[in-house]
């Protein structure tokens, strides 16, 4: 975040010419970027010191596979991509624990029946 700080700060000078002034907007959005979206980026030195896994590449080759094989059209069972995206959105939900939220209220009436 400094290293962005510092760039943006340099490019902020009394000279101003318009490739500065386009450099300066695009540093700053870069840095509006990554506050807001820091929780969301991942340390990679952090994880390799911690002996964590920093490669997803074999699950996104995976997911890949799955995919592929259930959108061609020699599939007996295949997918639409309409199908596929929601699917996925489901899935997604699901692993990140918001399913069941989703789920009551996209059908109020069936926690009304548990009870």
């Amino acid at each position: 975040m400094q290293k962005v700080e510092s760039l943006t700060l340099s490019l902020d000078t009394d000279e101003t010419s318009s490739e500065q002034n386009r450099l300066l907007k695009k540093g700053e959005e870069f840095e509006t970027y990554i506050i807001h979206n820091q929780q969301f980026i991942t340390n990679y030195g952090e994880r390799y010191r911690n002996g964590e896994r920093i490669s997803t590449g074999f699950v996104e080759s995976t997911v890949n596979q799955v995919i592929s094989k259930r959108m061609v059209k020699k599939q007996q069972m295949r997918w639409t991509p309409k199908g596929a995206h929601l699917l996925l959105q489901v899935r997604t939900r699901v692993l990140d624990g918001n399913w069941q939220a989703t789920f009551e209220r996209w059908y109020p009436e069936l926690e009304a029946l548990a009870a």
